[in-house]
């Protein structure tokens, strides 16, 4: 237990360079309180106290505003950035290595039975504001840009981006854990630049005909 709790702090100084001590990183990381908090809930659910595995995750929603049902199951190493608004479902499965910073949801789809929330596999990460929704599976080393709406299931080593989420790169390679939210591709801007620039030609094309066709009339008013 004292092992997990350790990997917990350390993963911050990895992970934040605004950390500056292990009391500071105690005291003051809601992420960290929240992971915290979640093991002993879990532990508890595990043995089918449900509700005071219940009463401890909505006290520890009141404190940090993470929201962590007491049947996921989480793994080593994870990582909570800030952290509110964060929603992790009942049926949740995450794996180690993985960050998620804040306003994510791992969240289902409708009233559906058994396994109902995302299974998000090592070394991913999940930018701000994404919604990763249904009993999908997110690949390792796979990112997950700001604000993306995913529906299906993302490949390995891929990151995704858009409403709905698209896979924008996926070459076999593990991605390393920086992503750069201000530079991220965006399919659907590239899609609008096509468009434009089709329009631009096919403008271009009827000014032409538009000027082989005032020439004709001058030649037959001639």
């Amino acid at each position: 237990m004292f092992k997990v709790l350790k990997e917990d702090i350390e993963v911050v100084f990895d992970q934040d360079p605004a950390a500056r001590s292990r009391l500071e990183v105690i005291l003051t990381y809601a992420g960290l309180h929240a992971i915290w908090s979640h093991r002993l809930a879990h532990a508890l659910f595990k043995r089918k106290l449900y509700f005071i595995a219940r009463i401890i995750s909505q006290i520890s929603r009141f404190f940090t505003g993470i929201e962590i049902h007491p049947g996921a199951k989480i793994g080593r190493r994870l990582f909570i950035d800030h952290g509110m608004g964060v929603v992790i479902g009942e049926t949740c499965e995450i794996g180690d290595n993985v960050t998620i910073y804040q306003g994510v949801t791992l969240g289902g789809t409708g009233k559906e039975k058994g396994k109902r929330h995302p299974t998000v596999k090592d070394n991913a990460l999940i930018a701000t504001g994404a919604k990763v929704l249904g009993s999908i599976t997110i690949g390792e080393n796979s990112k997950i840009g700001g604000g993306s709406v995913v529906l299906k299931d993302v490949p390995p080593n891929s990151t995704v981006v858009g409403v709905p989420g698209r896979v924008v790169i996926q070459d076999g390679v593990k991605i390393k854990k920086d992503l750069n939210h201000s530079d991220l591709p965006d399919p659907i801007s590239d899609r609008f630049k096509t468009l434009e620039a089709e329009i631009a030609l096919l403008q271009g094309e009827l000014r032409g005909l538009k000027e082989e066709r005032s020439k004709m009339n001058a030649n037959s008013n001639i």
